[in-house]
């Protein structure tokens, strides 16, 4: 067996053979490949065999201690990572977490579901798992095979507001928001509702809304730029303004941190005007989107004589009339015929009482 004296690479500290041995080994360890990096160094260079242990117990035990300190980082890195997924996610950034990634012990993952669709009326009023009854005049929808139906518009103001309450109306037993709502799935909504659906999908998702308003507002000041100057001008010169100078030269003159913490109570009151804007803006869109799922879904329930392409179970409308159309046919010659009958009669009469 060589000696660790023939190891040594030349001109290369003996620190290097240790930080070389101990990354393979920690590499090996995460089930990564233990193939030497140092391809491009001349035959002469190329470290030795990885087969060979080190004999000198001070080094092994440095390297020992190296070895642990390098995992101990890895998972600390990794723990980092996971703290803050789980903060981005919090923010609404499209961000797996943990609750995502694991299943609860004794319960299967979520399955995908299709869909069915049909419409709460007077005469035949719907459930739903919400409100406890639909409305008359909306639409309910329900995994395909099961009566537990929701409100379509109450559905999506639920998952737009709060998406972890969607999946446990089903018991989690549906993956409800990747079956129905994603733009990949087979049985998504999304596909139903055209391109105006699809734009209103794309900026309410994560924090898309607030962007395009932060950059809405940028171009509006931008454009309205020279009127903003000329109004801030005449503002500043004005008789008021300088009238109330004894009321205002107090914080002009006032200390930088006076000034500063001025600039974060007048930040704070922007950013709460800012929210409650996105706010607002979130409402008119989210309703927008509601109306048009209400307007673009088909019914699958409820409507045979209706065709519906996207479903299995529906037939095709017959061709000729219905019984009950020619049932009413049938009563309207009876009563065509009642009122030639009577009109007949009339005239008779009429005329026998002339002679």
């Amino acid at each position: 067996m060589a000696s660790l004296s023939q190891w040594t690479l030349p001109k290369t500290p003996s620190s290097t053979l240790v930080l070389s041995s101990s990354s393979s080994l920690l590499s090996s360890l995460r089930g990564g490949s233990v193939a030497s990096t140092d391809t491009d160094l001349p035959d002469t260079q190329q470290p030795p065999p990885q087969e060979e242990e080190v004999e000198d117990p001070v080094k092994k035990k440095e390297l020992d201690l190296l070895q642990s300190y390098r995992l101990q980082q890895q998972m600390l890195l990794q723990l980092r990572g996971t703290y803050l997924g789980e903060a981005l996610a919090r923010r609404g950034l499209p961000i797996a977490t943990v609750a995502d990634v694991s299943t609860p012990e004794g319960l299967s993952p979520p399955q995908s579901i299709d869909w069915d669709c049909a419409l709460s009326t007077e005469s035949n009023p719907m459930s739903c798992l919400f409100s406890f009854d639909a409305e008359p005049g909306t639409k309910v929808i329900a995994p395909l095979g099961s009566t537990n139906w929701i409100g379509l518009s109450t559905l999506n103001r639920l998952r737009r507001e709060d998406p972890t309450k969607v999946e446990p109306m089903w018991h989690t037993k549906y993956a409800i928001l990747k079956s129905w709502f994603d733009a990949e799935s087979e049985y998504s909504l999304l596909q139903h509702v055209g391109v105006q659906g699809f734009i209103l999908n794309s900026i309410l998702q994560g924090i898309r809304l607030q962007l395009v308003l932060g950059c809405t507002i940028v171009f509006l000041t931008v454009l309205f730029l020279p009127l903003l100057e000329y109004m801030a001008n005449r503002f500043l010169v004005s008789s008021f303004f300088w009238s109330q100078w004894p009321k205002w030269y107090r914080f002009a003159h006032a200390a930088l941190p006076l000034k500063i913490f001025i600039g974060q109570f007048t930040f704070g009151y922007l950013s709460k005007g800012f929210t409650m804007l996105t706010k607002h803006v979130k409402d008119i869109l989210v309703e927008m989107e509601c109306n048009l799922f209400e307007t673009c879904i088909p019914l699958t329930v409820g409507v045979p004589d209706i065709a519906i392409p996207s479903k299995r179970n529906q037939h095709p409308p017959p061709s000729g009339p219905t019984s009950s159309e020619e049932e009413d046919e049938d009563e309207e010659d009876a009563q065509d015929l009642v009122e030639e009958e009577q009109e007949d009669g009339d005239e008779d009469d009429e005329e026998e009482s002339d002679e």
